[in-house]
């Protein structure tokens, strides 16, 4: 596996984990102001979610590189075998 390889697997799961911390301690406002959609969040901390994603998303393809190194699974031959 490849640097290339490597930077896309992990460019998916930053997405994929992105999408799924964003909604994480989202508060909306009682009273939404004039012209502010109803469902904005007060302080959405994008710096913070990012920070958590990147983490996140380091540890989830560090685990894919090492199944992928371990030999565990020989997906070459569960190819072979469809």
């Amino acid at each position: 596996m490849g640097p290339v390889t490597v930077g896309a697997i992990f460019f998916t799961v930053w997405w994929t984990v992105l999408f799924a911390v964003l909604p994480w301690g989202v508060r909306t406002p009682e009273q939404a102001e004039p012209g502010m959609a109803a469902s904005a969040p007060v302080k959405p901390r994008l710096l913070l979610k990012f920070a958590v994603t990147t983490a996140l998303s380091a540890l989830i393809t560090l685990g894919i590189w090492l199944v992928y190194q371990s030999d565990l699974f020989s997906f070459r031959e569960m190819a072979r075998g469809m």
